[in-house]
């Protein structure tokens, strides 16, 4: 069969995607340029439609019977595609899940900067699982270790809420805790003084000539007779010390 005009094999997504003589079904259910059903046609009727309007024939859904096609511009049709693709991926950050490790004997400090990393995840809408391991003798303890993981479930609270309680598996204790709603979680401090110094101003600095919003005028010390004598005209020594003195050559 051949090809009314040279295909574009290229997918907007990844997938493959049949475009004009690509498309290999006698029969195609169509959509035209206009978004209506035309119904059932032979495919070189859909590809005489899609060449008189000037635009594609692509199969957007091979696996029904028939294929169904869309009378449409094929770069339009990835770019919508495209787009449709990035904000489905935005929805789909709670699906990521970061790990967190600590330990029994985690310094306090160490414990708040890993807070603050679960923090940062949460309030990026992924989920964080915390993974608390023992070493050695310390599994003759593990209640330290749920002290430290229920701790770590306190500070992290107002973001995001546990899935489970927390559970030895192992030599471990396994944690996983999902992201609260945006409307019910905590605003993330982090990003609160980052704002907050953004927003800070610094103060201009006040003129020298000027106190507050009024004229300062600077009284100077009247000349003295010896200055008139010398030829002095400097006015910054009210007693010049070098008027007596006489210069010779």
């Amino acid at each position: 069969m051949s090809r009314p005009f040279p295909p574009r094999s290229s997918s907007p997504s990844g997938g493959f995607v049949r475009v004009n003589g690509k498309i290999r079904a006698r029969e195609v259910r169509v959509i035209g340029i206009d978004g209506n059903q035309l119904g059932v046609l032979p495919l070189g009727d859909a590809l005489n439609l899609a060449r008189s309007a000037g635009v594609d024939l692509v199969e957007i859904a091979a696996t029904a019977v028939p294929p169904v096609c869309r009378v449409v511009d094929y770069g339009k049709y990835r770019y919508e595609q495209a787009k449709r693709d990035k904000e489905s991926k935005k929805h789909q950050h709670a699906n990521k899940v970061k790990e967190v490790q600590l330990s029994p004997k985690i310094d306090p400090h160490d414990l708040g900067v890993k807070v603050q990393h679960a923090v940062d995840f949460l309030c990026e809408e992924m989920k964080v699982k915390i993974t608390l391991k023992f070493r050695g003798r310390e599994m003759a303890h593990t209640e330290i270790g749920f002290q430290v993981i229920q701790k770590f479930l306190a500070e992290v609270a107002p973001y995001g809420h546990p899935d489970f309680q927390p559970k030895l598996i192992g030599r471990g204790i396994n944690a996983m805790i999902s992201p609260l709603p945006r409307n019910k979680r905590a605003k993330n401090p982090r990003q609160s003084d980052e704002e907050d110094g953004a927003d800070e101003t610094p103060a201009p600095k006040p003129s020298n000539n000027h106190t507050n919003g009024a004229v300062v005028q600077i009284e100077r010390s009247p000349k003295s007779p010896a200055d008139n004598q010398s030829g002095e005209t400097n006015p910054g020594f009210g007693n010049n010390p070098f008027a007596q003195i006489e210069l010779t050559r």
